[in-house]
């Protein structure tokens, strides 16, 4: 029991308790390979020795003195079982994973180097070394590492460990033992080809790391100049592999599908299948990025049946899971569902330790699509709260917008927008996504134009998370939405129609029918949506006439006309004014505040500015205040940090570690400077008297009309009391209860 003195002693207190008549409790807690059976098995030869008794089972008959050992408590024994035992003299040992029961807990920690020298006797040093940097000394894994150690390795298997040990991480989290051992391994003097791959490995175990960018810049660019002046294709292979892993830039996509048919070439000259497949698989995700899902299913299959041909398991389990996001894209969700199935129960017999997560994305998309999405929002958060940095919370949001919740949603988009603005990764392109789907139901149109900059790069590509792992819809539909919300509508439409003519081409009915419903084309959405066995898909409220359904010759609707119920009338009758709503009439004299409802009815889910609403919604009554960057600055830094991106794409092809290195700091020091000037929301910081008057009386004026309406139209003033919303900026956002439209 090397390390374990502290453990030691305390089963044997707990044992000479039962000797002298007194029954106890010890839980061990631990991870597996902490050592919590060996130590259950030296108490049972200690037990031995005082003549005690030993029982394994909670539901062992007898009484006084013994020895009770549970393992993997609760699945063995109750609390109840516990207290009966204790009760009737034995010394109860437990071992759990996770802390429970009212008993005295020992917490197992991992072994020092020096200890795992002592359990590990003659190895070497530096062997010794290698293991405890990857286990973090726990004794089970360590030991499995051991007997894995082949015969003939060096006196410092360090660098030998850190380049062919399997990585534990999964999808965005470290395996810090890993990490640990490759930084040991890029600290030493090693040949060029070698510290290129130690140093690609390290800069794609970081991914990660949201605090890491300019790190695994650093380390890609150096592993990827020494990769090239080694002249070694196998080498180069795998430095391109680990630089795609490290820098996911998703602007990158045409180029990442170069660089994968350059790994295919390469590992081909080299004879690595490993990284043959590997470049399968990333020119699938490129191709399903640039928008060609067929190309990039028959890439799936390329890469299927490589693994097929090399005796590689969890590559069929990988393809059947983006199989099932190719089923879900088509609106196939009862094959979707039977594939993910299939992968986790293949995951699990070939030992892939997240196949449920393989498929996890697939559920929870299903769930949106089906109108469950209120019940995804707490798994997020708690996504966000293991892996803070990866925008889960920005999914989240457009679970409470699709819930439902959209004013908890839109709360979020001022909460999330600068950090979404400044990020990157595997996930960034679907959080600006998600982000704009959420302020098309009415965030600030600051946000929203900042939100339509940064998704217009990517107009007629899908919007793809990670490995392909979720598709969530063409670019140019998230581009409409945000159009729509600008009062774009030209803008809008043109985006929808090509959206549309998108979905049509792959076959993606869920998103068609999501795209013709936020056009305005609600009847053939209604009919897709049915025939997929989908609620109907809810477009933003707001959108202008422009990208609304056709009206009749006499400018009603053309089909489904709505009820005079539906509409709620508000107008001028000589010097008052005239409200008819359903049941309710009302006749109030002309106020101020009947001309700022008139003006926020006029333009439902849209913000106006307080100065705008005080002069009647035509323009600002006083000079705007000046923002810390104006538009044309902002137009500036924006071109300024495009031109950075591509020269530093043309630095990382041309392996320029020094410039591409400046690039950065500079692209670093102008997106502080952004940060710095912008304002809750992504808005120009600034200042206004003027507009802070004018909030003030506008946001009077508009109460004593509420005030006048609760007793002679009180369902109307309930109504407007939850849909008008003051501030800076005031918006009419229909909540329910209230009519269909309204004519002014």
């Amino acid at each position: 029991m090397i390390g374990r003195r502290r453990e030691f002693a305390a089963v044997r207190r707990l044992l000479d308790g039962s000797v002298a008549g007194r029954g106890g409790c010890l839980i061990v807690v631990g991870p597996p390979g902490s050592g919590k059976t060996a130590l259950g098995d030296a108490a049972a030869e200690l037990a031995r020795q005082r003549g005690l008794p030993v029982d394994r089972t909670a539901t062992a008959g007898g009484a006084g003195p013994r020895l009770v050992i549970l393992d993997d408590l609760g699945q063995t024994a109750t609390e109840a079982d516990l207290d009966r035992l204790v009760r009737g003299g034995a010394a109860v040992l437990a071992t759990t994973v996770e802390a429970r029961y009212p008993c005295q807990h020992l917490y197992l920690a991992p072994l020092t180097e020096a200890e795992l020298a002592a359990v590990l006797p003659g190895m070497p040093i530096g062997t010794v070394h290698a293991v405890w940097l990857l286990t973090a000394g726990w004794p089970g894994p360590a030991l499995d590492l051991a007997a894995a150690v082949p015969p003939g390795a060096g006196e410092d298997a360090v660098v030998e460990f850190a380049l062919t040990s399997p990585s534990r991480s999964q999808f965005l989290a470290l395996d810090t033992g890993l990490i640990r051992l490759l930084e040991d391994a890029a600290s030493r003097a090693l040949p060029p080809a070698t510290r290129a791959r130690v140093l690609a490995r390290l800069a794609g175990e970081l991914l990660g790391d949201p605090s890491a960018p300019a790190r695994r810049r650093e380390l890609v660019d150096e592993a990827v100049r020494l990769a090239r002046d080694s002249d070694d294709p196998g080498t180069l292979a795998e430095v391109l592999d680990g630089r795609l892993h490290a820098l996911w830039d998703p602007a990158a996509a045409a180029e990442r599908l170069s660089t994968a048919s350059q790994i295919i070439d390469l590992s081909r000259r080299a004879g690595d299948a490993v990284l043959e497949r590997r470049g399968l698989f990333w020119r699938f995700v490129a191709l399903a990025e640039l928008g060609d899902l067929d190309a990039a299913e028959a890439a799936l299959v390329a890469y299927a049946r490589a693994g097929e041909r090399d005796g590689d398991p969890e590559a069929a389990v990988i393809a059947l899971s983006r199989h099932a996001v190719l089923a879900l894209v088509r609106g196939r969700f009862a094959l979707a569902e039977a594939l993910a199935v299939e992968v986790t129960e293949t995951g699990r017999r070939v030992g892939l330790a997240d196949a449920y997560r393989l498929t996890a994305s697939v559920r929870g998309r299903l769930a949106l699509l089906r109108g469950d999405a209120a019940g995804e929002v707490e798994t997020l958060r708690a996504l966000a709260r293991r892996l803070p940095g990866h925008f889960f919370e920005v999914t989240a949001a457009r679970a409470l917008a699709e819930s439902g919740e959209v004013t908890e949603a839109l709360l979020e988009v001022d909460r999330l927008l600068p950090s979404v603005l400044a990020g990157a990764g595997p996930r960034w392109l679907g959080a600006v996504a998600d982000l704009a789907f959420v302020a098309s139901f009415g965030a600030a149109p600051t946000a929203a134009e900042a939100l339509y900059d940064a998704l217009l790069p990517y107009a007629g590509r899908l919007v793809v998370w990670g490995g392909a792992n979720t598709i969530a819809g063409p670019v140019d539909d998230y581009l409409g939405r945000l159009a729509a919300r600008l009062g774009r509508s030209d803008q809008a439409r043109a985006h929808f129609d090509r959206a549309v003519a998108q979905e049509e081409r792959l076959g993606a009915l869920p998103w068609l029918a999501a795209t013709l419903a936020a056009r305005g084309d609600r009847a053939q959405a209604a009919s897709i949506a049915e025939g997929l066995g989908l609620p109907v898909p809810a477009g933003p409220p707001g959108l202008s006439d422009e990208t609304a359904p056709p009206k009749a010759a006499d400018g009603s609707p053309a089909a489904d006309a709505e009820s005079s119920a539906d509409v709620w009338r508000l107008g001028r009758d000589g010097d008052d004014w005239i409200i008819d709503a359903g049941t309710e009439h009302a006749r109030l004299r002309d106020v101020r505040g009947l001309h700022f409802l008139r003006t926020l009815l006029a333009a439902p889910g849209q913000e106006i500015a307080a100065l705008d609403l005080a002069a009647g919604g035509a323009g600002l009554v006083a000079p705007a205040p000046e923002p810390v960057l104006d538009t044309a600055a902002r137009a500036a830094y924006r071109k300024r940090l495009d031109d950075l991106a591509r020269q530093m794409d043309v630095a990382d092809r041309t392996g320029d570690v020094e410039l591409a290195a400046t690039f950065a700091a500079e692209r670093s020091a102008l997106l502080a400077e952004l940060r710095r000037a912008a304002g809750l929301g992504g808005r120009t910081r600034s200042h206004s008297a003027e507009a802070e008057r004018a909030r003030v009386n506008a946001t009077r004026a508009l109460r004593a009309v509420l005030t006048r309406l609760e007793p002679v139209a009180p369902i109307v003033a309930a109504h407007l009391r939850a849909s008008v919303h003051t501030g800076s900026y005031f918006r009419y956002q229909p909540a329910a209860g209230g009519p269909a439209r309204w004519q002014l």
